[in-house]
């Protein structure tokens, strides 16, 4: 990850939080938008990789505006009951909102919570998931470490987040599109430009792909894979606790 992870970004990692403060109103809208949709059926993914155990409790960590929850909750029957984490009370406030109009706020519930020390006891979850969340934080493997505390012995953690696509045809496209239309867009739609540019900046220098599961190994997970999606401009990894 280098010397100082955070010299070229517009944004430290450290305080990309306040950014999504900052963009809370726009998110959802810029999220359909600037993955052309893709962000809805990549959640409808995710789901696929939820363990089968009935009565499961989930865990979302940097859950945004609980799209992650709500998708989730709606595509696996055996989740009994969530819980997202996240920094950013705005944010959350959004999530809120949509929660209590869905009617499951019986069942999905919201709380400020930092992912480097998740505030819930030691196997207390079947299944943690954190989607286009990791490349935000300072050290992904503490929280990866973090995730694998939480877990139930058999459990399962899920991690959606954007890669770089192995073909160099495809993977020169999609970083002229991150590198121009993603600022571009954002900037019109939130009048944030620097949190657009942050965007394109952490994902073209985070860990993927096999890089990224060794990671994971390394933070006790078992069973380590990834599942590339849209020719690799997106992944879901998977590891269980053993």
């Amino acid at each position: 990850m280098g010397n100082n992870p955070d010299k070229k970004l517009t944004v430290p990692k450290g305080q990309s939080w306040q950014m999504f403060n900052t963009i809370s109103a726009r998110y959802d809208l810029l999220n359909r938008l600037l993955s052309l949709g893709l962000d809805v059926s990549w959640r409808k993914r995710l789901s696929q990789y939820v363990p089968e155990r009935p009565g499961l409790r989930l865990l979302d960590l940097a859950t945004g505006t609980a799209d992650v929850l709500l998708t989730l909750i709606k595509e696996r029957p055996n989740i009994e009951s969530g819980l997202g984490l996240d920094m950013a009370e705005k944010m959350l406030d959004v999530g809120r909102v949509k929660i209590r109009e869905q009617k499951l706020d019986d069942r999905l519930t919201l709380d400020v919570g930092d992912a480097n020390a998740i505030p819930v006891e030691d196997s207390s979850y079947d299944c943690t998931t954190m989607s286009f969340g990791i490349r935000n934080v300072e050290d992904p493997r503490i929280v990866m470490r973090e995730m694998h505390r939480v877990l139930k012995p058999g459990g399962r953690t899920l991690i959606l987040e954007f890669s770089m696509p192995k073909n160099p045809v495809i993977r020169l496209g999609h970083i002229f599109y991150l590198r121009t239309v993603v600022p571009l867009i954002g900037w019109l739609v939130s009048g944030q430009y620097k949190a657009y540019k942050y965007l394109n900046q952490t994902i073209e220098e985070f860990p993927y792909g096999d890089a990224f599961c060794r990671w994971m190994t390394d933070a006790g997970f078992v069973n380590v894979k990834a599942n590339p999606l849209l020719f690799g401009v997106a992944t879901i990894y998977q590891g269980d606790r053993g």
